[in-house]
């Protein structure tokens, strides 16, 4: 019981801030980038991917390379460039963090043309804890339902309340709000429930 207190404790923590660490590398030679061509993201992503604390994104301001600048997310889902300061990243798509940088810059720089391009996105996990017999993370496939998670995690241990299983799922925007599904294992495996897919970053709570 106490190593599995010990084990929550840890989780919840690495949940909350990314084991990810925040590494910033030097401004790079800007290439030559069309003025009305700025694409958000790089061929590694879809335009809808959003963002998360680990990525490494490349950020170029056409025509200036003090701007420009290599980065990490940081475990508090942002970043810093220079005359901007702290940017919320993580949650946003590329494209939307384009669009914030670029109304940030148009007070130093007159008409700036940004583009953001995910270099290197960190796998995607989901988290699985409480009486379960292997807590920890989990690295996401493609889809994944509550049901395999909760098999990849070990099942439950004995004291388990595989009825009232809760997903934490955490919301995006300024406010940081955490969504919390109910999750029944009884009645999901006797097929009265639809499948729940799980989403990257939720954390499966297993009382």
């Amino acid at each position: 019981m106490k190593a599995s207190l010990i084990a929550t404790v840890v989780l919840l923590a690495a949940w909350s801030a990314s084991p990810a660490l925040a590494q910033t590398a030097g401004a790079q030679p800007v290439p030559n980038l069309a003025a009305k061509s700025s694409p958000a993201a790089g061929a590694s992503v879809s335009p809808d991917y959003r963002m998360v604390v680990g990525d490494k994104l490349r950020i170029e301001v056409y025509k200036d390379p003090q701007v420009s600048q290599s980065l990490q997310i940081r475990p508090d889902g942002k970043i810093t460039l220079p005359l901007v300061g702290d940017i919320p990243a993580a949650g946003n798509t590329p494209a939307a963090l384009q669009d914030s940088i670029t109304k940030s810059l148009k007070e130093y720089i007159t008409n700036p043309v940004v583009t953001v391009i995910v270099v290197e996105a960190s796998p995607a996990m989901v988290y699985v804890m409480g009486e379960v017999a292997q807590p920890g993370s989990i690295p996401m496939r493609g889809s994944m339902t509550v049901l395999q998670a909760l098999a990849m995690a070990g099942g439950f241990r004995e004291f388990a309340n595989p009825k009232d299983i809760r997903i934490l799922r955490k919301g995006g925007g300024v406010l940081k709000t955490v969504e919390t599904i109910r999750f029944n294992y009884n009645d999901a495996i006797k097929g009265n429930l639809a499948p729940v897919f799980l989403q990257p970053g939720d954390m499966v709570v297993v009382p």
